[in-house]
C-alpha cells in the first residue's frame, strides 16, 4: 500500500475512544501514513522507530521550548522558566544540569528504603481485604510520598499539590484542554516551605536548589531565581508522582491478563526489573511527545512546514513491526529498548526513580498476593493531556 498523508486512518489524539485503544490506529499509520497529517487540529505525527527516535534526537528541528504537549504549543502561550520539559540548549542544559544532582545512584539508593516504607505502610492496611485497587491504594501514594520526600514536603499538603496537578491536565471529552495552564500550581504553598528549608539547610532537594548556581548572562554565575526554584519543585513533584502512578496501574493490568508470567516474577524476583521494561514497552505512561518544528523538513517525500507541531508517537514506536519481533505480545522475557522515557537530550531524568518505585511496589504486592484478578467492571481510564493510564484499576484477591 502506497505511503500517504490521506485523512484515513483517522487518528485524533482527543477522542477518548481512540485513546483507550490507539495500538490499531498507530498501526495503520505506520503502515499507510507513516507521515500522518490531522487538519481539524493542525498536527503531523510520526509513528515508526526510526522516525521518533530521530525526531526526538533532534532537538534543533523538532523544539520543546514551545511545549511538549499539543494543547501548550497551539496556544502559543509564553514558558515560565524552569520548565526544562519545556526548554532547549542553552538554557536547557543549565538547568538540567542542577537537576542532574538529585537523581543520581546515590540519591535513589538513600531513597529506596522510604520508597518500600511507604508501599509497606499502605499494602499492610489491606491484609484480610478481598481486594484493592492499584491506583488508589498503592499507585498514588507511595510515588507522591517518595518524592514528596525527596523534596521535603510535608506529607499532609502533598495531596493538595497532586490533586491541583490532576486537574490542570485532566482533559474534557472530545476536546483540547480549555485555557491550558502552564503556571505551576500552589506556588505559595510550596513558597513557604523554601522560606522554611532557606532558614533550616538539610541534606535535601530543596536546599539543593536553594544553594544551586548556574551561569548568568555576562558569563558569571547566579542562584536561582524564586520563580525557577517553585517551578522546579511543582515540576518534579507533578511529573515525579504521575507517570510512576501508571506505571503501576498498567503493571497491575498486565500482570492479571498474562497470569503464567507473573507466576514466574512469584517465584523468581531477579526477572522483575525486566518485566518493568516490558511493561514500560508495551505500555509506556507517557505515549506522545509534542514538539514545535523549528525548520521546514520533510518525510516520506512531503514536506512539513517550519512552524508545525509534530507528534512524536513513542509508544507507537514501541511496538514497530520493523523494530521488534511480535511487538504486540507481552513478553517479560523480551529484553528490549524502547523510547518510553524519550531519548536523546531530553532523556526523563527520573527514569532511575521511577523503574526503582515500580520494582517496590511489585515487590511488595507479590510478597503478599501472588494472584489478583482485575475487576473491569469497576476500572476507569485516566485521560489527561500528557499521561495515559489508570485512574482506578481495581482487583480482586483469592
Amino acid at each position: 500500500m502506497s505511503e500517504t498523508l490521506a485523512a484515513d486512518p483517522y487518528y485524533d489524539p482527543y477522542d477518548f475512544a481512540i485513546d483507550d485503544d490507539p495500538y490499531p490506529i498507530w498501526q495503520r499509520l505506520r503502515a499507510e501514513s507513516p507521515l500522518y497529517h490531522n487538519d481539524r487540529y493542525d498536527f503531523y505525527a510520526l509513528s515508526r522507530y526510526s522516525d521518533v527516535a530521530k525526531g526526538l534526537h533532534d532537538w534543533r528541528t523538532f523544539r520543546s521550548g514551545r511545549g511538549t504537549v499539543l494543547d501548550i504549543i497551539s496556544s502559543g502561550v509564553e514558558m515560565p522558566p524552569g520548565l526544562i520539559l519545556f526548554e532547549d540548549p542553552p538554557l536547557h542544559d543549565i538547568h538540567r544540569k542542577i537537576l542532574a544532582r538529585v537523581f543520581t545512584p546515590r540519591r535513589i539508593a538513600a531513597v529506596e528504603p522510604m520508597a518500600r516504607q511507604f508501599a509497606v505502610e499502605a499494602l499492610d492496611r489491606l491484609r484480610g481485604a478481598d481486594g484493592f485497587d492499584f491506583i488508589a491504594d498503592i499507585g498514588v501514594a507511595m510515588p507522591m510520598q517518595t518524592i514528596g520526600a525527596l523534596l521535603g514536603i510535608p506529607q499532609q499538603d502533598q495531596s493538595r499539590i497532586r490533586d491541583t496537578t490532576d486537574s490542570i491536565i485532566t482533559l474534557e471529552s472530545g476536546s483540547p484542554g480549555e485555557g491550558m495552564k502552564v503556571e505551576p500550581p500552589n506556588l505559595e504553598l510550596i513558597a513557604e516551605y523554601v522560606d522554611w528549608r532557606a532558614r533550616n539547610p538539610t541534606d535535601d532537594l530543596m536546599t539543593d536548589l536553594i544553594n544551586a548556581e548556574v551561569e548568568s548572562e555576562d558569563g558569571g554565575t547566579r542562584p536561582l531565581t524564586r520563580t525557577e526554584i517553585l517551578t522546579y519543585i511543582s515540576m518534579i513533584f507533578g511529573a515525579g508522582s504521575e507517570t510512576t502512578t501508571r506505571l503501576i496501574g498498567f503493571i497491575g493490568q498486565l500482570l492479571s491478563e498474562h497470569p503464567g508470567q507473573r507466576r514466574e516474577l512469584v517465584a523468581d524476583h531477579s526477572l522483575i526489573p525486566d518485566a518493568i521494561e516490558e511493561v514500560l514497552r508495551y505500555e509506556p505512561p507517557s505515549p506522545v511527545q509534542a514538539r514545535y518544528v523549528a525548520t521546514a523538513t520533510e518525510f516520506y517525500g512531503y514536506p512539513v512546514p517550519e512552524g508545525a507541531s509534530m507528534l512524536l508517537l513513542n509508544a507507537s514506536a514501541n511496538r514497530d513491526e520493523r523494530q521488534y519481533t511480535e511487538p504486540d505480545r507481552f513478553d517479560i522475557h523480551r529484553q528490549a529498548g524502547h523510547l518510553s522515557f524519550g531519548f536523546g537530550l531530553h532523556f526523563c531524568l527520573g527514569a532511575a526513580l521511577a523503574r526503582m518505585e515500580a520494582r517496590v511496589a511489585l515487590e511488595e504486592v507479590l510478597l503478599r498476593w501472588p494472584d489478583w484478578e482485575l475487576d473491569r467492571t469497576g476500572a476507569v481510564r485516566a485521560h489527561t493531556s500528557s499521561v495515559r493510564g489508570w485512574a482506578k484499576l481495581p482487583v480482586t484477591v483469592p
